[in-house]
């Protein structure tokens, strides 16, 4: 199985999407940096995305480290931190998970606190969320396409070599020759120095973007000099480059295949199980309807700089909090209120686009308009606000 491959699962990541770059990446790691050399043979970037592409990941099991150090705002309720089992406190804090894969139909990833568990879990069509603190459990039937569901077709299998296209990849080596072209105009491929990562010599591959507006700095991927596949990944963000503002990986790797046991769930006597079918929404017992009317969306630039905008329904933005930091009526649960005492606390901005409330970070910024805009982008708030002026972003 190749690690470049998509990954089923992702299609019932967790919050913040680490679940993706855990599963989805296939393995990654944030152990702390060797203080001595590593020795590799050494290796271009161009061999180094043929690694990728060669690689085969049949098992592997760990512990991770996530990390998330994003300069945003303290958040209402106290959610987030270090040591919480909350699977949306991950965009903030230090946090430990043990993963286990053996395959894309057998996952398991628990999120381990200090008095509390929460764990995903897939084994074949079956996938459990599960948590401790509130012996609650979510419980999915994944529809199978060979039963002859229509969302979930198969991928044909066509043999690329039959394909009058010019340039197409045919082998590793010419996929690589590919990425790094289409990645050249504006992003910078590199190595850097290897070193200890789990435990593990790993070759390090950074890209960086060429635009220096862009609030990414670089992102760094630790590939293991044996098996070949990510250990780690850490995003830089410009002017901070002393620590990564998020990393994930590894800390203790085995790429010993699991036992199957390990897929096994039984929730415990008292949880409260709620049934579902579909592909599970965090938060949620069932798939989310689609709304009538899909939201109208545009971007605004390029590359590493590139601003994504859209125009929700007044109902649906936010979960029910008004733009200018009020709870709407009919906003239901602490939910409401506190993404009302969120946007209540970000700064008022505005500009001949109009007025709202701007999130910034080191990473990226996010800007809530009054008038129904949500704009979003690995950019500084003077720049969104000058995206958020642009007729495209009106979205009329």
């Amino acid at each position: 199985m190749s690690v470049m491959a998509s990954r089923p699962v992702a299609r019932w990541a967790v919050p913040a999407g680490v679940l993706v770059a855990v599963l989805g990446a296939a393995v990654l790691s944030n152990s702390l940096r060797a203080s001595a050399s590593v020795s590799l043979p050494d290796r271009s970037p161009a061999e180094l995305l043929v690694d990728l592409q060669k690689a085969n990941l049949t098992g592997v099991s760990g512990t991770v480290t996530e990390r998330a150090d994003l300069g945003l705002p303290t958040l209402p309720g106290g959610t987030g931190g270090d040591g919480s089992a909350d699977l949306n406190s991950l965009i903030t804090g230090t946090h430990t998970l043990r993963v286990w894969y053996s395959g894309p139909d057998k996952v398991r990833v628990a999120l381990v606190g200090a008095l509390q568990e929460s764990d995903v879990i897939r084994n074949g069509s079956d996938v459990w969320i599960w948590n401790s603190k509130s012996s609650s459990a979510n419980h999915f039937t994944l529809k199978d396409s060979a039963t002859g569901d229509k969302a979930t077709p198969k991928t044909p299998m066509v043999d690329p070599s039959g394909l009058p296209f010019k340039g197409l990849a045919t082998n590793p080596e010419q996929a690589a020759a590919l990425v790094l072209a289409a990645l050249s105009p504006t992003t910078v491929v590199d190595t850097e120095p290897s070193e200890l990562v789990a435990g593990r010599p790993a070759y390090l591959l950074s890209v960086a973007p060429r635009d220096t507006n862009s609030l990414v700095a670089k992102i760094v991927v630790a590939i293991d000099g044996t098996e070949h596949v990510p250990l780690r990944v850490e995003v830089f963000a410009k002017n901070h480059l002393d620590s990564a503002a998020f990393s994930v990986g590894f800390s203790q790797v085995n790429f010993t295949r699991p036992d199957d046991q390990r897929f096994s769930f039984t929730p415990p006597p008292g949880t409260k199980v709620t049934e579902g079918t579909g592909a599970p929404d965090a938060g949620t017992a069932t798939p989310a309807k689609p709304s009538g009317t899909p939201p109208k969306t545009a971007t605004i630039g390029t590359g590493w700089t590139t601003v994504f905008a859209a125009r929700m329904p007044a109902d649906a933005l936010l979960g029910g909090a008004s733009p200018n930091g009020s709870t709407k009526p009919g906003a239901t649960g602490s939910d409401g209120a506190a993404l009302g005492a969120l946007l209540n606390g970000l700064p008022k901005v505005q500009g001949s686009w109009g007025s709202g409330r701007l999130l910034q970070s080191h990473l990226f910024s996010v800007l809530i308009t009054d008038d129904g805009r949500i704009l979003a982008g690995p950019v500084s708030g003077d720049r969104l606000q000058a995206a958020a002026a642009d007729p495209a972003a009106a979205l009329k």
